[in-house]
């Protein structure tokens, strides 16, 4: 095992974005908005094979909810896609540091509503037979942005029908 992996929970490791992944796995691209924080909030994911192609995109309207109920709706939703479709190894870019932060335990989770989110993130990734993380400016996580734009767009669009 890497030195350089920290605990997740029971026998499973969370490697860092320098640990060897396996020969398949897939890669999330994150990311999760809310316009107002706490406001109409939505998330969007982009997932490609290790080789870059992608392999689909997910995008949810969440309803009133803040910016960090958001990225954490888009990790699960990355985490479910894994577990249900494989391989069940997963590396996940997000520019949400606190996420990041969270889910490697280097930040406490003090938000009740953040605490079962985080609970049942772990939950998904105890699933997985890898799994890492890794934070990315904005910049490099364009596309999931848009998705989440777009989500909340048809949210607010719905809401005033």
């Amino acid at each position: 095992m890497p030195s350089s992996s920290s605990r997740v929970s029971g026998t499973k490791h969370l490697f860092d974005a320098h640990d060897r992944p396996p020969t398949h796995y897939l890669v999330a691209h994150i990311d999760g908005g809310a316009r107002g924080n706490p406001g109409p909030a939505g998330y969007g994911v982009v997932l490609e094979d290790e080789s870059g192609r992608k392999v689909a995109t997910l995008s949810e309207y969440l309803g009133h909810q803040t910016n960090n109920f958001a990225e954490y709706q888009g990790l699960i939703g990355a985490l479910e896609y894994a577990i249900e479709h494989g391989p069940k190894a997963l590396k996940v870019v997000s520019d949400s540091e606190l996420l990041v932060r969270q889910i490697k335990g280097i930040y406490k989770v003090k938000n009740a509503t953040l605490k079962d989110l985080h609970a049942r993130a772990k939950e998904l990734m105890g699933q997985l037979e890898w799994f890492s993380i890794s934070h990315a400016l904005r910049e490099h996580n364009r596309e999931a942005d848009r998705l989440a734009n777009e989500a909340m767009d048809k949210g607010m669009t719905r809401g005033r029908k």
